[in-house]
């Protein structure tokens, strides 16, 4: 069977290495070239597995140009595997494999079709999740079914580099057997239900902003959110400068501090106390942007 694998993330090295080590080695990888790896805060360079199986690599602006679409076609694929790639497969694209082409999500399909759906998983404090692998189709992520796995998490602590590991494991996982249960003539393909579905609406960096008359849960879960692989939620002290935060805990005691909202509690080494609009504070761990921590009692701002 002739694969060819398109995709330019952590996801996409996960899977492409998994396949390869499971012996569906591509007939042709399909990337971006480097320079425009800064389109993605989890790019990934897949040249190095491609040459190691001796692939050749196609780098590509544009999913859907002429010059893609012809070179794929020229390798006759019986099918095509997308994972992490953010442009939509055209038609034209769709109809070069004999059997069809293949997608990652990382949600339990059909619920958080769309965008940024590990960040909205955490914001829409998701209990059950999962990663699903589908045939794609017209919309969007509501093709049929090939392989999909669910998991359990915990809504008040998962992080979102915990959930996109969870998916790329995921996803290294199903695809070995599905691709030779497909090599073997057994297609499985479940159509979606029409119950359950959400569609997740684009996220962008200034969405990780933060608005510090939110409770500290609110706080706390946008960090979590927001954080790695993503940009990270942030602030500006009173220097203007934007600061960057990733990892938080709520601080013990409750109670313990008194303040206003933004205002800068307390300072331990690199980690700095900060309180939130609902009277609870929030320890900052990790942070980025500044070369030291915002002065003491000084308040954090939206601009």
């Amino acid at each position: 069977m002739k694969i060819v694998f398109v995709g330019a993330v952590e996801s996409s090295l996960g899977a492409l290495v998994s396949i390869c080590a499971a012996g569906h080695v591509p007939s042709l990888v399909v990337t971006i070239p480097p320079h425009l790896g800064s389109r993605h805060s989890d790019y990934v360079d897949l040249s190095p597995v491609a040459r190691k199986y001796n692939v050749p690599v196609l780098f590509t602006e544009k999913t859907n140009s002429t010059e893609t679409i012809d070179q794929i076609a020229s390798f006759e694929p019986d099918l095509i595997l997308v994972i992490g790639w953010s442009q939509i497969c055209g038609p034209e694209f769709r109809a070069i494999p004999r059997l069809g082409c293949i997608g990652f999500h990382p949600s339990a399909l059909p619920r958080l079709r769309g965008r940024g759906v590990i960040p909205w998983s955490i914001l829409m404090q998701e209990s059950s999740v999962g990663s699903s692998l589908f045939w794609l189709g017209e919309g969007a992520d509501d093709g049929p079914i090939a392989a999909q796995a669910r998991y359990a998490v915990d809504p008040e602590t998962v992080t979102a580099r915990e959930l996109y590991d969870r998916a790329l494991r995921a996803v290294s996982g199903l695809l070995p057997p599905l691709l030779t249960q497909i090599a073997d003539g057994d297609i499985p393909a479940e159509p979606q239900t029409t119950a359950g579905v959400s569609l997740c609406a684009r996220r962008r960096p200034e969405d990780g902003l933060i608005d510090w008359s939110r409770s500290a849960k609110e706080i706390h879960r946008l960090i979590r959110a927001s954080g790695p692989p993503y940009p990270g939620a942030y602030s500006f002290g009173s220097d203007g400068q934007r600061i960057v935060m990733t990892a938080a805990k709520y601080t013990e005691p409750d109670g313990y501090y008194i303040g206003l909202p933004g205002q800068i509690q307390a300072i331990d080494d690199q980690a700095f106390t900060v309180a939130c609009g609902d009277g609870r504070c929030l320890d900052i761990l990790e942070w980025s942007g500044a070369e030291k921590p915002p002065a003491l009692h000084s308040k954090l701002r939206n601009t």
